[in-house]
């Protein structure tokens, strides 16, 4: 696109102003050096480059330059040439001053925009139509993977550039909104592109040195990024409840977390009363307890499990047998496994035994 034509009012005085200077030698005053800024920002509140401003500064020099200043000589030149200097350079700090306030006022819009999207907030509506401006099409489905590290993060600071660029470089012509939210990196994709969330998990799990990534559902509309935001920060939540250290963490695997706490006294009595009886053991029930979250992680294979607990085999068994008679359910029985594993996961959840039910 071409660049509209310059109106020649951002010149006004110029060519008048450089006579009298190479006829007295003079620097600019006050007046003059406040009114070229005044121009500058004029210029930039208009939409046009400062390349093609300071151009048409240098052109109207030499199309002007007074004719007395070949009369006096190198003075004059001087002269003048120091007033191009201050004219230019007071016109560029005017115009710059428009941009960082513009910029300044950009980021204030982003920022609203994107606390109003993520919180829920505002007219559906009207969220559906600032979205546009920010590249995003809320009548269609959209999905939110958020990573979090071992250090709050903003828009600013070396991790979050480094991932953004890395998913331009890739991704350029995506609509894409990659921010950040309460220190955590947040990419918001179109729910059809489930590979731009998974470079994004990526990158940003190398860029938060080993961080955890979890990643929304699709859903729809407006009020789709917030819900799949929210899926996203619970994963997270359940990932530190329950242990899980997996970089990258999808709310869709992880669905029966909920609804197994979806009932949430029930829970809490199966816990009670499958459980309950292991603080009775030397030590509370923590050791034991762990001993069989260790236990069903490990596929209840005796052997991985004395390994993962640095623990004999024998140790091992000899735990498992003391579960087995404070609770009165084995372990290594089908039959009681599926409800032991179920209290354990509930424990987790609730965090028990730190925690009274």
């Amino acid at each position: 696109m071409a660049e509209p034509e310059i109106p020649g009012r951002f010149l006004e005085g110029y060519a008048p102003m450089l006579a009298e200077v190479a006829d007295t030698g003079r620097r600019l005053t006050r007046d003059e050096l406040d009114a070229r800024r005044t121009l500058g920002r004029e210029a930039a509140e208009a939409g046009h480059q400062l390349r093609a401003l300071v151009g048409l500064h240098l052109a109207a020099t030499r199309t002007a330059w007074p004719p007395a200043a070949s009369r006096q000589g190198a003075v004059a030149t001087d002269a003048v040439l120091a007033a191009v200097e201050q004219a230019v350079d007071a016109f560029a700090e005017g115009f710059e001053r428009a941009q960082r306030l513009t910029v300044r006022r950009e980021e204030a819009a982003r920022r609203e925009f994107i606390d109003d999207l993520l919180y829920g907030r505002s007219d559906l509506g009207r969220l559906a139509e600032r979205a546009t401006r920010f590249g995003l099409r809320l009548s269609r489905a959209h999905a939110v993977a958020v990573a979090a590290g071992p250090e709050a993060y903003t828009e600013s600071d070396g991790v979050s550039r480094s991932v953004e660029s890395a998913l331009l470089a890739r991704f350029s012509g995506r609509k894409i909104l990659l921010t950040t939210k309460d220190g955590r990196l947040v990419c918001i994709a179109p729910g059809s592109q489930p590979d731009v969330l998974r470079y994004f998990a990526k990158q940003a799990h190398v860029a938060t040195d080993g961080g955890q990534v979890a990643v929304g559902r699709p859903h729809r509309g407006p009020g789709g990024v917030v819900h799949s935001y929210d899926e996203a920060l619970e994963a997270l939540d359940l990932a530190r409840r329950m242990e899980l250290e997996d970089p990258v963490l999808y709310a869709a695997d992880l669905l029966v977390y909920p609804v197994l706490t979806r009932d949430r006294q029930a829970m809490a009595d199966l816990v009670r009363s499958e459980l309950g009886p292991l603080q009775q053991a030397r030590g509370g029930a923590e050791p034991l307890l762990r001993t069989l979250s260790v236990y069903f992680d490990a596929g209840c294979v005796a052997a991985e499990t004395a390994r993962r607990l640095s623990l004999s085999v024998r140790a091992l068994t000899y735990r498992l047998e003391r579960i087995h008679k404070l609770t009165g359910s084995d372990p290594s029985d089908p039959t009681h496994r599926y409800t032991l594993q179920t209290a354990v996961i509930g424990a987790r959840l609730l965090d028990w035994p730190a925690n009274e039910l």
